[in-house]
């Protein structure tokens, strides 16, 4: 899931490239934890800042239009190139058991529950 060119331009200026882990949320849906790229993905020489979200979760459709909540925990690793679509695809894989096995970290699994996630209906935060 990958926010807009508008969203993107409003995150800090200040925060580092590189691979995060934390939770998401679409529209009023569960919790789940993902990973975050910020940056702009060498591999594919993006010219924009891209900030990308892998859900750690399988959904049935999709869902395009919706809001998408985040919230971010931790840190893994800087952004890097990679020489091979393989190479790069198995450290998507490693990103994606770091952040599970970080995210299941009693620190970390209370944030899941944050009142962030369970805004009432309607209500608009941050213009959106």
């Amino acid at each position: 899931a990958n926010f807009s060119e508008q969203v993107v331009e409003s995150f800090p200026s200040d925060i580092s490239t590189g691979i995060y882990y934390g939770w998401a949320c679409v529209g009023n849906g569960d919790v789940h934890k993902m990973v975050l790229s910020i940056g702009w993905n060498p591999f594919y020489k993006n010219i924009k800042k891209s900030v990308e979200t892998h859900i750690i979760h399988t959904f049935k459709e999709d869902f395009y239009g919706e809001i998408l909540s985040i919230v971010i925990t931790g840190y893994i690793r800087p952004e890097k190139n990679f020489d091979s679509v393989e190479a790069l695809i198995s450290a998507i894989q490693e990103d994606i058991e770091e952040a599970k096995r970080q995210l299941d970290l009693p620190e970390h699994l209370k944030l899941k529950e944050d009142n962030f996630f369970h805004l009432p209906e309607g209500k608009i935060v941050n213009n959106h």
